[in-house]
């Protein structure tokens, strides 16, 4: 029997004793199999999980493979369970929406054919909101995710899936993907690490390849040599994308700490009194830009001359439009409308209503607010903000109507603080900060200059170092 200990072992170490062949690609995936038996039922992190017979079967192929010509790559043996809006060739991709609840794609999407060649051995998808729309894992396919350390609350989203499954130890590695705060909500509420990628860093697979994009692609985990494992699996040039970057992802392979002496961090918290927040998130964050501090960083409050509302306008036109466009298909099918969420019916009506002046406009915002972040980066390293504005609230709701009594008005208002992130383009990470009285988790974003991504890695790991955050377990995984 293989032992239980490998499933807390770090992706980067399991997959280096598959190539030693001190444990065998069997051994690891029998492993993950009995964790996501114990756990999943009580969370659904895990669906359309393959037979564990042929994965074990796999598994055994794995193991011949590396005896015979050596491992395929750096994640040989791995067992890996994709974000379910990522197309994977021969396992069914639903997007949590009834409407695919049976689609079973024929090509994988870049990004899962990279993970394939790197040699993981795909187990199954994890768990999104219909669509990926809101940062609350639910859908009429196959129910809710819940937070991996209170079954009770939001196990966030839209990468919410991958959050809770790397938490509770079910896959070493997490891909998922942020448009609007969908890698970092989940890994603030779970825990682990998240990190939005600068635009082009990954490749994607859209059917539009021209326009600018919001979302991106990512990796999430548990420690940050493993996140930069899988951000050099994800990342490299595809002639397919136009803006794929074309610089070698070896260089985040294994992330060194980062010098954090005379480091320079804007703290933007609240974006003077704009967001609204729960009590203790802030406090949370502060002691964590405290850690920094108390290691040579200087740590200051800045206010950007940029009106946050304009931002977050720009960014819901933007949404509107590629959010709305990617949509419009089913919505024109009356019988198909009626099974779409009620948001996404709303993302489809108001980019309807949207002119190609409008879209201009916010995106001439969005070129604003870029500069201004690049003017900001004259005086910081980085720029540090709450990654979430709530902790993670009841499972049964489905996104919070007020924050410190003040009204959201649309099902994502509650997470603008992801926004200039994802508006400025730049890499953010989420890093955890801790728990507040209830043993709920927070994280905080640090954003770097444009494609700074290796900066990013490298103040997570002296972050980690001095924290030790990656060996907090959650209370299901507690003897």
């Amino acid at each position: 029997m293989p032992s239980p200990d490998l499933v807390m072992m770090r992706a980067t170490d399991l997959a280096r004793a598959i190539r030693d062949r001190a444990v065998s690609a069997r051994e690891v995936m029998q492993a993950h199999l009995d964790q996501i038996a114990r756990h999943n039922p009580a969370v659904t992190a895990i669906v359309s999980l393959r037979d564990p017979d042929l994965l074990l079967a796999e598994a055994d192929a794995a193991d011949r493979e590396l005896k015979e010509r050596g491992p395929r790559g750096p994640l040989h043996g791995l067992p890996h369970a994709v974000k379910d809006l990522s197309a994977t060739a021969g396992i069914r991709t639903t997007q949590g929406s009834p409407l695919f609840r049976d689609t079973v794609p024929e090509v994988d999407a870049i990004h899962v054919a990279r993970l394939r060649s790197a040699g993981a051995i795909l187990i199954g998808k994890t768990n999104v909101p219909e669509f990926g729309l809101g940062s609350h894992s639910t859908n009429p396919v196959f129910g809710v995710t819940r937070n991996a350390y209170d079954p009770a609350k939001s196990g966030g989203g839209s990468s919410g899936g991958a959050g809770v499954a790397l938490a509770l130890r079910m896959v070493p590695l997490a891909d998922g993907s942020d448009h609007g705060g969908s890698l970092r909500n989940p890994a603030a509420w779970n825990n682990v690490l998240g990190l939005r990628p600068a635009a082009g860093r990954v490749p994607g697979n859209t059917d539009e390849v021209f326009l600018p994009q919001l979302g991106v692609i990512g990796p999430m985990a548990r420690c940050t040599a493993d996140l930069g494992l899988l951000l050099s699996v994800q990342a490299g040039y595809d002639p397919r994308t136009p803006n794929a970057i074309r610089q070698d992802p070896a260089a985040f392979a294994a992330p060194r700490p980062r010098d954090i002496k005379g480091l320079r961090i804007g703290w933007i918290g609240d974006f003077g009194g704009h967001l609204p927040f729960e009590p203790g998130v802030l406090d949370l964050c502060e002691a964590g830009l405290k850690t920094f501090a108390d290691h040579g960083a200087t740590v200051e409050p800045v206010l950007p001359a940029f009106d946050p509302e304009a931002i977050w306008r720009a960014w819901v036109s933007l949404r509107h439009g590629l959010t709305g466009a990617t949509l419009a298909a089913p919505w024109r099918d009356p019988g198909k409308r009626a099974q779409m969420k009620p948001e996404a019916v709303w993302e489809v009506e108001q980019g309807q209503r949207l002119s190609a002046f409008d879209l201009h406009a916010a995106s001439v915002t969005r070129s604003a607010w870029y500069a201004c972040v690049r003017g900001l980066f004259e005086r910081f390293d980085v720029l540090a903000l709450p990654a979430a504005q709530v902790f993670p609230f009841d499972a049964g709701e489905t996104w919070p109507r007020h924050i410190a009594g003040r009204p959201m008005d649309s099902y994502h208002r509650w997470m603008e603080v992801v926004v200039p992130g994802t508006m400025s383009g730049c890499p953010v990470i989420s890093l955890p900060v801790g728990f507040n009285p209830a043993g709920l988790p927070m994280g905080l974003q640090l954003i770097a200059p444009n494609q700074d991504e290796a900066g990013l890695l490298g103040l997570a790991a002296a972050y980690e170092a001095v924290t030790g955050f990656d060996r907090t377990l959650p209370p299901a995984l507690r003897a």
